[in-house]
């Protein structure tokens, strides 16, 4: 049977491999970024307000580093 023209279905474009990539990492980075600043602020003897703003500075840090790595990757490989 002949292939329709004009029907093929594209993947997503290398920037939206790149964005996707950057969301998987920020997400991951995230996630390790609680467990280890967690822990690190708990060991420090951190309570309640500096806990949580010192963690989520991890949490947004990690994001940011482990998503635009990443995104790098994701770029080379497009």
């Amino acid at each position: 049977m002949p292939v329709p023209v004009g029907s093929f279905q594209s993947g997503p474009s290398c920037f939206d491999r790149m964005k996707m990539g950057f969301m998987i990492g920020f997400c991951v980075g995230m996630a390790s970024g609680a467990l280890f600043g967690g822990f690190s602020a708990l060991r420090y003897g951190m309570r309640g307000r500096e806990l949580a703003t010192n963690v989520g500075k991890t949490m947004i840090q990690g994001g940011g580093t482990f998503g635009t790595f990443m995104a790098i990757g994701t770029g080379i490989r497009c």
